[in-house]
């Protein structure tokens, strides 16, 4: 996904449910604090989003530009409308460090995306394959701090938080070792 299509997808989200804010919670989050993240990195077509104020029209928002509704057949990408509860992954507080898009792209809505170190924390709890390989990417990138990450995780539900931690070790482990690694 590229920076100009989350812009696109929260124009059309706020326009759907006539909300000026929407809240973006998956992988395309990563492109409101790096707007050039690689395409190809970002390992889908969908943006994870909700209405901030009216978080019950989710459903309308992924009936209307979800999967192969109309917008995804012309675009190639498309909202996945998601409940607020999506964001039990994540560490407390996250909502105090989102990162705001708002432009002309945008059309003057508010888009908020998920800090890139509460994002990651977040997919070391989900940590199905591609959001533990962009958890990597992000890693061996250098976008990621040791430190800020792994005081995200001790913010996570402490069912998880040993799990991510080692999960967060090893990986800045692994890129420490590993050949041409930026950290």
């Amino acid at each position: 996904m590229k920076r100009s299509q989350l812009e696109h997808i929260i124009r059309a989200v706020g326009s759907i449910a006539q909300d000026d804010e929407v809240v973006i919670l998956g992988s395309g989050a990563v492109l409101g604090q790096f707007p050039a993240f690689p395409e190809n990195l970002i390992p889908s077509a969908e943006a994870d989003v909700f209405p901030k104020n009216k978080p019950d029209l989710a459903d309308l928002v992924d009936g209307s530009i979800g999967e192969l509704s109309p917008f995804h057949r012309t675009y190639g990408y498309y909202a996945h409308g998601v409940g607020r509860e999506t964001a039990g992954n994540l560490p407390k507080n996250w909502e105090s460090r989102v990162i705001s898009i708002r432009n002309e792209n945008t059309g003057g809505i508010t888009g908020w995306c998920v800090e890139v170190h509460d994002l990651a924390a977040g997919k070391y709890v989900s940590a199905r394959e591609k959001d533990l390989e962009l958890v990597s990417a992000l890693i061996s990138r250098g976008i990621i701090d040791r430190e800020t990450l792994l005081k995200r995780i001790e913010e996570l539900d402490p069912d998880v938080r040993e799990r991510a931690r080692n999960r967060a070790v090893s990986d800045f482990q692994k890129c420490a070792s590993s050949p041409g690694s930026v950290l």
